[in-house]
């Protein structure tokens, strides 16, 4: 890790995206509840939270940061589900990280949601991708 002890700490803010595309039938499950294991969105926001406050566990060279907040929501669209995470922290180093991997976590959980209605005769997902996970903000206030 390197190292960030001589750093101040400073109100650090931090905002990513990303998109999944699925079938219009997954969307509709989606939309109307009717999901075989449940609220894809809440359970993919409850896992983007655990997911951001275990960022340090889960990429070596992280620092372990007291997430002070973190908001998940979710646009759909009539093929996609559009993922965004905002964390903010008073830290020494910035909270990106922990956003991309909210936003990884959050798209990889509404795929598990909803494989069994992605999947083709032969048990494969041509349709269905992780797309466009990017930072879109990021504030270091001083």
């Amino acid at each position: 890790m390197i190292d960030i002890s001589g750093k101040e700490s400073v109100p650090r803010m931090a905002t990513a995206s990303g998109k999944i595309h699925l079938k219009r039938e997954s969307i509709d499950a989606i939309r109307g509840g009717k999901v075989k294991k449940g609220d894809a969105l809440e359970t993919a926001k409850v896992a983007a939270l655990q997911a951001v406050k275990r960022t340090h566990e889960l990429i070596p060279h992280c620092h372990q940061i007291n997430v002070e907040e973190c908001e998940v929501w979710f646009d759909i669209e009539d093929e996609a589900i559009v993922v965004h995470c905002r964390v903010k922290a008073n830290y020494k180093t910035g909270v990106e990280m922990e956003t991309l991997v909210g936003v990884s976590v959050a798209l990889l959980t509404v795929w598990d949601m909803v494989k069994y209605l992605e999947k083709d005769e032969n048990g494969q997902y041509p349709t269905t991708r992780i797309m466009d996970i990017s930072v879109t903000e990021k504030i270091k206030s001083r």
